[in-house]
């Protein structure tokens, strides 16, 4: 007979609300879902069933969500893996309570622009992976009018920039490539994301700072801010709204920080255009005006800016215009991204934080009076709805038993150095967080506990989708 594990909970997240539940998983699968009568003691149900095997009763104060889902992660390899990699990437998504996670086309060398790429991608992941693992292809000059044979290989979208990537071998879409991608995207209904800054913009705000030749900006973190303004987000984001009103195609805007831009992606959802927009959990509980000089471990682009900013952005996360909270994990080397000595143009700009994000937003939310219940589909279904990838996010029978254990009350001090990224580094280390991820279950499987320094195991799989037809 095939093994059949068992969790118990007085709260179990399912179909958008808590309820007391018994969750049957066999062979990998959600097999059985029973609801419970709320009288019911959960504790003296365990005691029976203590000696059977596999059977959980959550802890008091402990929650069963379904596995959280991240959409923008970037592990970095093959090629650059001594930035982060699929085993020790995988592991930090793991302990915070993701199940799943879908890569970017670069920082990875070679970047995921054609099916020999991801062909060369998967073979990297092979054995490695912790969590489940799906693809975003590339949108680049280079590989304009081949974009269906990528995503026939499986990718679930594709990722452009309308500004340079940071990366050489990612060259990056001005408008009128953007509309090209989109018009043969539609096509398939195929996706495009978008890093939208504005390259002229930012030019102009280079040179009104002083940028150095070099890019260097110094140590003062308000200047870099002053590089990178608001109306670079909102230029682009409205370029991409009026591409996709032209072309009828599909677009998602990443890591949106500017607060003032969701006027316009409500006005743009609004009139049908089909778009969805991200955040990232910097953006959500970081504020400009805490940022030391020289904290290169603060520098993202866009940037995080100032708390009346964020206000704006969590009155998007509270009215539904923003769609998924996903990390944007983009980790390097120590060495990159402290460069120039903290300067902030020449550091790498990208932040770690697959293992905090949830924990560090939940946080925020209980200081702002906004409820749990408020977060979970955005980093669940909201995500998952994104990759286009129905059915994850949810605790659902016949669906993969993906699932986390989370303590909403239980306090913890984030220690960069305990972290499980491949570099210690963290904007949040030393601040206290509220809730934190218990047990993280991948295909039945237990992948994390509290307290583990690595992955208990190996279970996931790759998420690929077909091109429609």
């Amino acid at each position: 007979m095939a093994a059949v594990s068992v969790f118990r909970a007085e709260r179990a997240w399912i179909e958008g609300a808590f309820r007391p539940a018994e969750v049957r998983i066999a062979d990998g699968v959600i097999a059985e879902v029973v609801l419970l009568d709320p009288s019911d003691s959960l504790a003296d149900a365990g005691a029976d069933a203590a000696s059977a095997d596999g059977v959980t009763v959550l802890a008091e104060g402990e929650v069963l969500l379904p596995g959280l889902v991240d959409s923008h992660v970037h592990l970095d390899e093959p090629g650059r893996t001594e930035w982060e990699g699929f085993a020790t990437g995988t592991a930090a998504a793991a302990a915070g309570g993701i199940t799943t996670l879908f890569d970017m086309p670069l920082n990875s060398v070679p970047v995921t622009t054609t099916p020999e790429a991801l062909a060369a991608k998967r073979a990297a992941a092979a054995g490695k992976l912790a969590v489940d693992v799906g693809y975003w292809g590339g949108a680049v000059p280079e590989n304009l009018g081949s974009l269906r044979a990528l995503a026939a290989a499986g990718v679930v979208g594709f990722k452009c920039f309308l500004v340079p990537s940071g990366i050489d071998e990612f060259g990056h879409l001005d408008a009128v490539g953007v509309r090209a991608a989109l018009a043969e995207l539609a096509a398939f209904d195929g996706l495009l994301i978008a890093h939208a800054e504005d390259e002229a913009h930012l030019h102009a705000a280079a040179a009104a700072v002083g940028a150095g030749a070099d890019g260097s900006l110094g140590r003062d973190y308000d200047t870099f801010l002053r590089s990178r303004p608001p109306v670079s987000e909102e230029a682009a984001i409205g370029a991409v709204i009026d591409a996709l009103r032209e072309t009828g195609g599909r677009g998602h805007i990443v890591h949106v920080a500017d607060g003032a831009a969701l006027d316009l992606i409500r006005r743009a959802k609004a009139d049908g255009i089909r778009l969805t927009i991200e955040t990232c959990p910097h953006y959500l509980t970081l504020a400009a005006e805490d940022v030391p000089d020289g904290a290169s471990a603060f520098k993202c682009c866009p940037p995080i800016r100032g708390r009346a900013n964020q206000d704006l952005l969590w009155e998007g996360v509270v009215d539904g215009t923003i769609d998924a909270i996903v990390s944007d994990h983009s980790p390097s080397t120590l060495a990159l991204k402290s460069a120039g000595g903290g300067d902030f143009g020449l550091a790498w700009g990208g932040i770690a934080g697959v293992q905090t994000g949830f924990a560090s937003v939940w946080t925020e939310a209980a200081r702002r009076g906004i409820p749990l219940e408020s977060l979970l589909s955005l980093f669940t279904t909201g995500p998952a709805r994104v990759a286009g990838v129905p059915g994850l996010g949810e605790i659902r029978v016949g669906t993969r038993a993906n699932l986390t254990v989370f303590a909403p009350e239980r306090e913890w001090v984030v220690d960069a150095h305990r972290l499980l990224y491949r570099h210690k580094l963290s904007p949040w280390d030393g601040r206290r967080l509220r809730g934190a991820t218990s047990t993280t279950v991948v295909g039945g499987e237990i992948v994390y506990r509290s307290g583990d320094d690595d992955a208990r195991a190996r279970p996931g799989v790759e998420v690929l989708v077909e091109v429609l037809a």
